[in-house]
């Protein structure tokens, strides 16, 4: 039987900015474990391993860095969307393994997903996840409120309802952290996270949705995630607005972050050009 974590209590994280990656690494592990720079930071180390093998395949190859080298990062944008990598190596640290839904080893999990502790969905730049928490599921979307609980039915529905609308679906195992340090009040550090209780999280899910008027369809293209969506949240272009000044300070966040390795990147492309003119000079 699954032993009570976090005194019964469900970590939640409200959308701020374009830090959905973060909410996301953070409810699977049900606690703030993680800050836009932690991140930011696991992104940037990525890029540097990623330039590196670049480089050697270029020695190898007969071809010159520059070939390889961007100064762009592939695994964060400037606008704060996160690769998947940089969340496997996030949740790496604590010993957990992110795969692939459709892939052949997570078979077991496509008959009877009820059998996993825990699910990451991305589409587009929004990620979210779905995470057993003292043996109930519950939808932990940084774009509703509070967590929203999930029947063992519905659960296998949702997940085929998102399949069905183009999410890419990973599955976490592993040993989750059972416990994490919690402030006196509800409120975490970071601004941005609170612990509830399935009672609270309720309630405030029924009080939103009374005082919400329903997402419509402006005919937005592009913006599937909202169109998708099965339940009521906040729009895209709502969180957006009330996270403008937030959006500029993270863009600048991650841009400082990634400078050194844009530096480090580039100097080892002048590096690798230099040696290959010398060569032909030979």
């Amino acid at each position: 039987m699954e032993r009570t974590s976090n005194g019964g209590m469900l970590y939640h994280e409200v959308q701020e900015a374009n830090l959905c990656a973060v909410h996301c690494v953070n409810t699977v592990l049900q606690g703030p474990f993680f800050s836009e720079f932690d991140l930011a930071a696991v992104a940037s180390d990525l890029d540097g391993k990623e330039r590196q093998v670049m480089l050697e395949g270029a020695d190898t190859g007969g071809l010159s860095a520059g070939d390889f080298y961007s100064e762009e990062s592939h695994n964060v944008s400037l606008g704060g969307d996160f690769s998947i990598q940089v969340l496997q190596k996030a949740l790496e640290v604590w010993d957990l393994q992110v795969i692939p839904l459709n892939c052949p080893d997570a078979e077991p999990a496509q008959i009877d997903p009820e059998l996993e502790s825990a699910f990451i969905c991305h589409l587009h730049d929004h990620w979210f996840c779905i995470r057993k928490a003292n043996g109930e599921w519950y939808n932990f979307d940084s774009l509703l409120a509070a967590p929203q609980h999930l029947s063992k039915f519905y659960l296998s529905a949702f997940l085929d309802s998102l399949k069905g609308s183009g999410w890419s679906i990973f599955i976490v195992k592993g040993n989750f952290p059972q416990e994490c340090p919690m402030s006196s009040s509800s409120e975490a550090s970071n601004g941005f996270g609170q612990w509830l209780s399935p009672e609270d999280a309720e309630r405030i899910l029924k009080n939103t949705s009374s005082v919400q008027s329903p997402v419509t369809n402006n005919n937005r293209g592009n913006d599937n995630v909202d169109q998708q969506r099965p339940y009521q949240a906040l729009s895209r272009e709502e969180v957006r607005a009330f996270s403008e000044m937030e959006d500029d300070d993270l863009k600048a966040a991650i841009a400082a972050s990634l400078l050194d390795a844009s530096a480090a990147g580039a100097n080892l492309g002048a590096v690798g050009t230099s040696q290959k003119e010398t060569n032909k000079q030979k």
